[in-house]
């Protein structure tokens, strides 16, 4: 083997994690020369169930499981990680809104935040997942201060690209490997923005192979509100679907980007874009490999396409707004 990495997922019993454990256990995540000393976190009631899904691993027989264990205290689980894969988070209950999610999600990425630069790595990188991701990205950020630089945090919004590249194959009549530059742009929510602007199939503009009312309209609505549309079908949210994109999101991090594509990537602004600076937001990102990224420059947005940017971008500054006493309270700490 050429090397072991140490990964902490949390929520680790949750259903997303469920699915996700084994392709990290399998090399599907880091590959297939890369051992995993994977660390299982969740709250103290859960632990046993952990220690079920530890079983189900063992029993697996994964060559590159260097090494499972779970457990509630952070101090054990984050350890000198190199990933920590932020999966765990309260869910949207019936009648809560968005800010109130918010607001019951933020402690915890504020608790994450600490434990990692407390505990975790010299190079460690993180991806938060459980939502609102965008804003408990930026929480778990902000509580974990300057040790950190803002290159090691994303958030996920590769589910989005790959259900937009999906949809977009399907209308066109093409492969999903034919969609390329198909980028999100902003918050993972009903606002988020498939960048068809920028986008080809086949080597032609999005807009020369469907016609762009349908792009303009159905398709956007399509991406934004797919994931309720899987809740209606199945009852429950998306679970390997999203571990797909865990999967991708890293890999995508690891693995140079293509010459002809981009991978969609929330990150912390650095103002480009007319994105304020600091708020973690998605944009098209190309990586040269080994987790280091940057932002495409000079992709053109027309006045639709910036007008969605403009559109999703406010919301991200709303959703900073609501938790401003908690990042005030980070930082003070």
């Amino acid at each position: 083997m050429g090397k072991t990495v140490k990964v902490v997922v949390t929520g680790a019993t949750g259903q997303v994690a469920y699915a996700l454990l084994p392709r990290i256990a399998s090399g599907g995540m880091f590959g297939p020369d890369t051992e995993v000393d994977l660390r299982l976190w969740d709250i103290p009631p859960m632990i046993d169930k952990a220690k079920g899904v530890i079983m189900e691993l063992e029993d697996g027989a994964y060559p590159l499981l260097a090494r499972v264990t779970a457990s509630a205290d952070r101090a054990e689980t984050h350890g000198d990680i190199d990933w920590a894969l932020l999966v765990g988070s309260v869910p949207r209950g019936p009648g809560m809104e968005r800010g109130d999610l918010i607001r019951k999600n933020g402690p915890i990425f504020l608790e994450e935040g600490r434990a990692i630069a407390r505990h975790g790595g010299r190079d460690v990188r993180v991806v938060v997942v459980g939502n609102p991701c965008n804003t408990n990205c930026l929480i778990a950020r902000e509580a974990a201060g300057p040790s950190i630089p803002d290159d090691r945090w994303t958030a996920l919004t590769r589910l989005d690209q790959n259900r937009a590249r999906a949809l977009l194959a399907a209308k066109a009549g093409a492969r999903m490997r034919d969609v390329k530059r198909l980028a999100i742009w902003g918050n993972h929510s009903a606002t988020l923005y498939p960048d068809f602007t920028n986008a080809v199939v086949g080597g032609r503009k999005a807009a020369a192979a469907v016609d762009r009312a349908w792009l303009e309209t159905e398709f956007i609505a399509l991406v934004q509100q797919r994931g309720a549309a899987v809740i209606a079908a199945r009852g429950v949210s998306s679970a390997f679907s999203a571990a797909q994109a865990v999967v991708d999101h890293v890999r995508s991090l690891l693995t140079p980007t293509p010459a002809d594509d981009w991978a969609s990537v929330a990150v912390v602004s650095d103002g480009g874009y007319g994105v304020p600076k600091g708020l973690v937001s998605s944009f098209p990102v190309r990586v040269a490999g080994d987790g280091w990224w940057e932002v495409v420059q000079g992709v053109e947005l027309d006045a639709f396409a910036r007008g969605k940017v403009d559109a999703t971008v406010a919301e991200l500054v709303r959703e900073r707004e609501m938790v401003q006493d908690l990042i005030a309270g980070a930082a003070a700490r």
